[in-house]
C-alpha cells in the first residue's frame, strides 16, 4: 500500500476499525482519481483480486466502527450495494427494476 492513501490515518480511527479498513474507505472514498481499471488499482495497491476485496469492502461497510469513521461514505456504498441487490433479484425474477 506504501503511504499512498495515508490521508486515512490522520485522524484516530475507530475502536474495531484498522488501518488497511481505513485505507479502503479512503480508495473507495477517491479510486476514480487512479489512472486504468479500478481493479487494477485494488491489486496495485491492496495486492488483493477483486473479488476478496469486495468480500472484505462488504462487510466492511456493515461495520459500526466504519460508520463512525465515514457515516456519509459508508451510507453512500450500503445503498449502492442494496441497489445491485435489488436489481439482482428482479432480474431473477424476470420483473423490470
Amino acid at each position: 500500500m506504501g503511504g499512498r492513501l495515508r490521508d486515512a490515518q490522520e485522524a484516530p480511527l475507530p475502536e474495531g476499525l484498522s488501518p488497511r479498513d481505513a485505507e479502503i474507505l479512503a480508495f473507495e472514498r477517491q479510486w476514480w482519481k487512479y489512472a486504468g481499471a479500478k481493479e487494477q488499482a485494488v491489486r496495485e495497491l491492496f495486492d488483493l483480486s477483486p473479488t476478496r476485496y469486495y468480500q472484505l469492502l462488504n462487510a466492511l461497510i456493515d461495520s459500526p466502527a466504519a460508520l463512525a469513521h465515514d457515516p456519509m461514505l459508508v451510507k453512500r456504498l450500503r445503498r449502492m450495494r442494496s441497489s445491485r441487490q435489488r436489481a439482482r433479484s428482479a432480474r431473477r425474477l424476470g420483473v423490470q427494476p
